[in-house]
């Protein structure tokens, strides 16, 4: 049946004119369109594949809606699903095997790729194609699954961006996308590698949900299995995939360190001792596994995710297995490049980074340090290029936010460590300085610039390097040997000295005296360089040298802007005067600006690799380009100005130092205060200590008196049961007062003595509460005034203290009376019981108790003796208590006073800083004045200094708001 159909078709009668293939397509599709038999129908699609190739335009053309039908319906059977897919892959794919031979022209091709888009167009015209294609692709068949996988690749590649839109929308359309790498078929897995490149290449959105789909593990899991390194074409596609869902992601960047995946990472480095045939794969892969650890750690990502990275990469021993493939002997020569810039973005800005690579040293007899290894690759003119830019960007990193790294450097160049036995990092810099080789010379300059990099202290370090430049003659600077290296090329030939190494000694001067006046002393001290730079300036030269004049202007402003007037004929008045004399001040400003209109300016301030397309092309370094579009402003303005305006200029300059001065002092005078009240808090602990121990002693004078208490009530018991008896007998008491009047006189009269000496304590005691009043309530004034309400509180704690001490002594007295009146009760009772009648048979037992009785007494008398003693040490001790007050209270008079004097130098230098700031604001008006009418005018700003500005004035309002909160503390 089959074949009788195709001879109908394709015309299989001997005689009369043959179809076309546009009519024999035509009868295809009709057939498929019409037919009601699933056998028809599927030959027709067989045999529209069969012509797709050839007749790509007539088959896309006519076919493309009923092959999406045959998709719609047809779903049952996966050959014809199968072949519907071919089909469309054919005539959407821009395959170069299916393209024109190479002896065709490139129109041609270009016609066949827009083919592609054409037809991918017209299948994107309705989004439901794109969903029905991810349905089908839930299929496990494999003539469904695989030709699905490849058309939905070849409509990414046509319109990835269109394509994806309808993938993200689509429920569950990235998950099943990624089930394809967990399908046991390895061509269905390795071409959903190819989906998964072209659907994650710039969305953002897709790669994170990529990632979250467990990306990462699947990869590595698959880059493992296939040999990592040693893998096919296969890890290839996985490493590729990897850097499409890292780079530029940094959402990707952290899932991938907080899952522990860079642990991952180390084996793949892990090279043998033979290192000899290398195959192009695996160079290829190895190649790719150093991207991706460049992606994580690359200069464009945010600070905080680099420098975590950086740590990890430490602490897992990746950096150390790097340093490793950097020593190792055998290497090709692009994965050394490579490993080479890999290890300086890894080390780029972290301390421990940078520490470490200064450690290693090369498997040399005798070792030496790898910095010297790499750095006698750099100024080697036979190395590589690449290879030279790769080490010059290692050295960079080394030194960049690495002070410590600056100064050995700088200390190698010194007389005092220089070690004649050893190459050093800077014997190798002078010698590329001063060589035949012009790449050298820029290297070597551009290099020991870094070691300068925003170190004020190793450019004065710098000052002292002293060069032997011939037998016989006296060494100079090396500062001097630069500059005389600048003139004599100049002199002895023009047209021969080399645009490259003049280029690199002013970059390296210019990042040398830049905010160092002491180094601009001794550049100007020369008396030849200044002439040498006006005459560079003035004079016309051709578009070569136009860079070179535009770095002699920026020298010269350098020496302008940060001059200190130390030399009397080259202070910055003069010097404006000499350009105004012998350039003009707007052709000096036109020349300057020469530097930033180079087109290799822009290129190099891109990125701080510095990555140049040959050796001619390198002329600027990423750091100078920074500091160009920092000096160019400033040196413009510095030029321009009149000398009354400096002189504005150096009186603001010396009123805010001022204003510094007097906020030193009140820091200072701040500081001193928080240091007497400490000590005053000091000496509170202190009285608060002494007053625990008075309470300890009150405690104890209580826990006495309680005991007297109860052998006095045992002693009144005893002398109550006697009275009874001695009430029974009149002659009794006759007797006992026949025989002691004596001792009950005598009674009386110690009796009249307690009551006198009570009476005198108790007016003692009035007089010390008045005195108490009195002190608290000149206490609770200075509380309320004292500074920071600190001694206040602590001083109000102490006069509750000692008004509790005062009320336990008038407690004790209180019981002291209670005591005496007790005693006299007694002595009443007994002279009651004397005047009584007494037998005469019961006296000598009256005379046992009555002796027993003056002996209690003698023992009571001897008691209050003491407790009168006691009561004598409590009042000294609340005298002292009442000195300590007076002399807390005079202190804080004291600081009162002294507080009132701050807070009105306060408000008199906060009245200066008013005045300071709305003269200040004056001037930012008329600037901005200023600015507008040049904006009128037709001139142009730079808005980079604007922006500048406005952070100095938020800055300033920022600091006048922390001067504002440190007075009112």
């Amino acid at each position: 049946m089959t074949m009788n159909f195709f001879r109908g078709v394709m015309g299989g009668q001997p005689a009369g004119p043959q179809p076309t293939g546009a009519e024999t397509i035509h009868k295809l599709c009709d057939r498929v369109a019409s037919s009601t038999l699933l056998e028809d129908r599927r030959d027709a699609v067989r045999a529209l594949k069969s012509l797709s190739k050839k007749y790509r335009l007539e088959v896309g053309t006519q076919a493309m809606d009923h092959l999406v039908h045959i998709l719609q319906t047809d779903r049952s059977d996966s050959e014809i699903l199968g072949y519907a897919l071919d089909t469309l892959y054919n005539i959407i794919c821009n395959d170069e095997e299916e393209e024109q031979d190479e002896s065709e022209d490139e129109n041609a091709q270009k016609q066949e790729e827009d083919l592609g888009v054409l037809f991918t167009d017209k299948f994107l015209g309705d989004s439901e194609n794109v969903t029905l294609l991810l349905t089908l692709l839930e299929e496990f068949d494999f003539h469904v699954r695989w030709p699905g996988v490849k058309l939905l690749t070849a409509l990414l590649k046509n319109q990835c961006n269109q394509v994806q839109g309808v993938i993200l929308v689509s429920p569950m359309g990235v998950s099943r996308l990624m089930d394809l790498l967990a399908d046991s078929r390895e061509v269905i897995r390795n071409d959903g590698l190819l989906l998964l490149q072209q659907l994650t290449k710039g969305n953002a959105a897709i790669q994170k949900i990529v990632a979250f789909e467990n990306a990462f593990e699947r990869l590595l899991d698959i880059i493992t299995e296939e040999g990592s390194s040693d893998g096919g074409i296969v890890v290839e596609d996985c490493l590729l995939l990897l850097v499409n869902l890292l780079k530029n992601n940094s959402s990707n960047q952290n899932f991938f360190k907080e899952g522990s995946y860079i642990q991952r990472m180390k084996p793949w480095f892990e090279v043998g001792d033979d290192n000899s045939g290398w195959s192009a794969q695996k160079v290829t892969n190895l190649h790719l596994m150093l991207q991706l650890v460049r992606v994580m750690v690359s200069p464009v990502n945010s600070p905080g995710a680099t420098s975590s990275c950086q740590k990890s990469m430490y602490q897992c021993g990746l950096l150390q297995q790097l340093c490793t493939i950097l020593m190792a002997t055998g290497v090709p020569a692009d994965i050394l490049t490579e490993t080479i810039n890999t290890v300086s973005e890894v080390i780029r800005g972290s301390q421990i980074n940078q520490d470490y690579f200064a450690s290693v040293n090369a498997p040399s007899n005798p070792p030496r340090p790898a910095i010297v290894v790499l750095l006698m690759s750099m100024v080697n003119e036979r190395q590589p290029f690449v290879l030279r830019c790769a080490v010059l960007y290692c050295f960079q990193c080394f030194l960049y936010k690495n002070q410590k790294g600056q100064g050995e450097i700088v200390a190698t160049l010194l007389p005092s460590t220089i070690d004649a036995n050893s190459i050093s990092a800077g014997q190798l810099l002078c010698g590329g300085l001063f060589s035949a080789d012009s790449l050298s010379n820029w290297c070597a300059a551009v290099a020991l610039a870094h070691a300068l990099q925003d170190n004020l202290t190793q450019k004065e370090q710098l000052l002292r390097v002293q060069l032997a430049t011939s037998l016989g003659k006296p060494p100079v600077s090396l500062l001097q040997q630069c500059t005389n290296i600048l003139s004599q090329g100049d002199k002895i030939n023009r047209r021969g000295s080399k645009v490259q190494t003049r280029v690199g000694l002013l970059m390296l001067l210019c990042t040398w005296i830049s905010n160092c006046p002491i180094a601009v002393t001794h550049f100007l001290h020369n008396q030849e360089n200044v002439p040498f730079l006006t005459g560079q300036i003035s004079e016309n030269l051709g578009e070569d040298e136009r860079l070179v004049q535009g770095l002699c202007a920026l020298l010269l402003g350098i020496c302008i802007y940060y001059n200190d007037n130390s030399l009397e004929n080259y202070t910055k008045e003069k010097l404006k005067q000499l350009i105004e004399k012998r350039i003009g001040k707007e052709n000096f400003v036109e020349k300057l600006g020469f530097v930033t209109k180079h087109e290799l300016y822009s290129r190099a301030a891109q990125k701080p690799q510095p990555v140049f397309p040959s050796p001619e092309q390198m002329l600027f370094d990423h750091e100078f380009t920074k500091l160009v579009k920092e000096l160019e402003g400033v040196i413009t303005k510095a030029v321009h100005k009149t000398s009354e305006e400096e002189k504005k200029e150096e009186e603001v300059k010396k009123t805010l130092e001022q204003h510094d001065s007097i906020v030193i002092q009140y820091k200072d005078l701040i500081r001193d205060q928080d240091t007497q009240i400490q000590e005053l808090r000091e000496q509170v602990s202190t009285l608060s200590l002494n007053s625990e121990q008075m309470q300890n002693q009150i405690t104890q004078q209580q826990s006495q008196i309680q005991q007297h208490k109860d052998q006095y009530n045992i002693l009144k018991l005893k002398l109550g049961k006697d009275s009874q008896g001695l009430s029974s007998s009149q002659g009794e008491g006759a007797h006992v007062n026949g025989l002691h009047s004596e001792e009950l006189s005598q009674l009386r009269e110690e009796v009249e003595e307690l009551r006198r000496q009570h009476t005198l304590q108790h007016t003692q005691l009035s007089d010390k509460d008045s005195l108490i009043n009195t002190l608290r309530c000149g206490a609770a004034a200075a509380a309320q005034t004292a500074e920071g309400g600190a001694g206040g509180s602590d001083n109000t704690e102490l006069l509750g203290e000692v008004e509790s001490l005062r009320s336990r002594v008038q407690a004790q007295c209180a019981e002291i009376s209670q005591l005496q009146t007790e005693r006299l009760e007694l002595i009443r009772r007994a002279e009651a019981v004397s005047s009584a009648p007494a037998s005469s048979s019961e006296s000598s037992a009256d005379t046992v108790t009555v002796s027993e009785l003056e002996s209690r007494l003698a023992a009571q008398t001897t008691e209050a003796e003491r407790l009168k003693e006691e009561c004598r040490g409590l009042r000294e001790g609340h005298a002292g208590l009442e000195q300590q007050l007076a002399s807390a209270q005079s202190t804080v008079a004291i600081e009162q006073t002294e507080k009132t004097k701050l807070q009105q130098e306060v408000q008199e230098s906060k009245k200066e800083q008013d005045d300071l700031l709305m003269l200040l604001a004056d001037q930012d008006q008329k600037i901005l004045n200023l600015k507008q009418r040049l904006r009128d005018l037709g001139e142009t700003i730079d808005e980079d200094e604007d922006e500048l500005d406005a952070r100095d004035q938020f800055g300033e309002d920022d600091d006048d708001d922390d001067e504002d909160e440190d007075n009112n503390d």
